[in-house]
């Protein structure tokens, strides 16, 4: 298919002062006295479910409690003992599936407390006012550890070794440490540069070293770091993104959804970055509910976000679905991708979609198609492991990822993996963090040995 019209893929779609708006914080802090307010609200029940339902396990019950103490430096003391990257997982968790969908509260009435909330507020005091680190690093060992990759998982890893006084290297591939917190996450999520003052927060125990610009496979391998340190931990996520494997998905406006946030991430001023009039994003989980809200308070006219299956499959909450909604952005069902449609200077112009049921337990397709219009089209369908890096290494992977036990114990020796690259690795950063911190205690044990 071709058309005479041009691509309209631009920047500045909105007056200035309309991206702060925009991309303000969604959730703002809460003041002392609405933490107080909603602290009470909680039971600070015995045996409390929400507890169970956090991946870190955070004695929620226990914090809330001193922040209704009117203590709300030895509440983030709390949140930190197990879960150091507390304040981001505050403002990025989806606490709507985890601790607040089983808090009793919820249950009963169906408004729970917001442990989230309350988290951030605990966590943003200490973090504010602290004049030294909550933590101090241990009494130094002499063991080396490596830990590749400075994203959720790592640095969890490197500030609970921290604690127990060994020497911690971790090398990022990138410019910026913080992963996913840094790049992957939407705008207005975490604002104010959240993520850097956290890597900051994080690194100010001592003993740790961070090394930007290196990459595994390229400027360091796991072989190596085997052989140079005491023992590795391996945090580096996943690096490839699925393809639709679709025809004309090399024309000019696809795009991959997690470089585009990255990008977003990354912009210094929010109106240079170009998007689409019409935009579609091909996905169901979190980063197409990320890219698609964000496209359109950048400013793009019309966002449709086309899932193959029905709601209930979609793997952003509900919660975040209603979000995405809320700020414009269309939801469609039942729908998967065909193929793109091209203009004459081979730019995107639509997307040829057919409908798709359930057949048989199976999806299936149905054979009726409809074409919808787009100058941008996002692939947003999961991201795959890039096992090229540990070529050589004689890591065993399980399908397609790092295999490891519970303690997060690679086939080799003295090397630990966590996040989302190993096989049990699951999309939250909550889970990432609590790989790095089981990891961690587990080299402890045996650095200690």
């Amino acid at each position: 298919m071709a058309a005479k019209e041009s691509q309209d893929i631009r920047p500045r779609r909105l007056p200035p002062e309309e991206y702060d708006a925009n991309f303000a914080d969604l959730h703002p802090p809460l003041g002392r006295h609405e933490a107080l307010v909603e602290a009470d609200r909680c039971y600070f029940c015995y045996d409390a479910p929400c507890i169970t339902a956090c991946p870190t396990s955070i004695d929620i019950p226990m914090f809330i409690r001193q922040i209704a103490a009117d203590n709300p430096k030895g509440s983030a003391k709390t949140i930190f003992e197990q879960n150091i990257l507390g304040g981001m997982c505050a403002r990025v968790c989806p606490t709507e599936t985890l601790c607040e969908e089983a808090c009793v509260r919820e249950m009963a009435e169906g408004k729970p407390v917001k442990i989230g909330q309350l988290q951030r507020y605990a966590t943003d005091f200490l973090m504010q006012t602290a004049q030294s680190h909550p933590f101090q690093r241990g009494t130094p060992t002499g063991r080396r550890v490596a830990v590749v990759g400075a994203g959720p998982s790592g640095l969890s890893c490197a500030h609970r070794l921290a604690m127990h006084g060994h020497a911690v290297t971790i090398f990022e591939a990138r410019e910026k440490g913080g992963g996913l917190s840094e790049y992957g996450i939407a705008a207005y999520k975490s604002v104010d540069d959240f993520a850097q003052a956290e890597l900051r927060f994080i690194l100010d125990i001592g003993g740790i070293t961070l090394e930007t610009g290196k990459r595994l496979g390229h400027d360091i391998s796991v072989m190596q770091l085997a052989s140079d340190y005491d023992a590795v931990f391996l945090g580096i996520g996943l690096g490839h993104v699925n393809a639709l494997g679709i025809d004309g998905e090399d024309a000019a406006g696809c795009e991959d959804a997690v470089d585009y946030i990255a990008e977003l991430r990354q912009a210094s001023d929010l109106a240079t970055l170009p998007v689409g009039r019409h935009v579609v994003v091909i996905g169901g989980g979190m980063t197409a509910i990320d890219v698609a809200t964000q496209a359109k308070l950048l400013g793009a006219e019309a966002v449709t976000i086309a899932y193959r299956r029905g709601r209930s499959a979609m793997n952003a909450s509900t919660y975040e679905q209603d979000l995405a909604q809320t700020h414009g952005v269309t939801i469609r069902h039942w729908l998967q991708p065909k193929a793109l449609l091209s203009r004459d200077d081979g730019s995107v112009c639509g997307i040829e979609m057919e409908y798709t049921e359930q057949r048989d337990g199976a999806l299936a397709g149905t054979g009726e198609t409809i074409t919808l219009a787009a100058d941008q089209v996002f692939k947003a369908i999961g991201q795959a492991f890039q096992d090229r890096p540990l070529v050589g290494s004689g890591l065993e992977l399980d399908r397609g990822r790092i295999r490891t036990d519970a303690e997060g114990r690679t086939s080799l020796a003295n090397v630990w993996a966590g996040g989302d690259c190993v096989r049990s690795g699951e999309d939250l950063t909550v889970v990432a963090v609590e790989d790095g911190k089981v990891a961690a205690e587990s080299m402890h044990r045996m650095l200690s040995a």
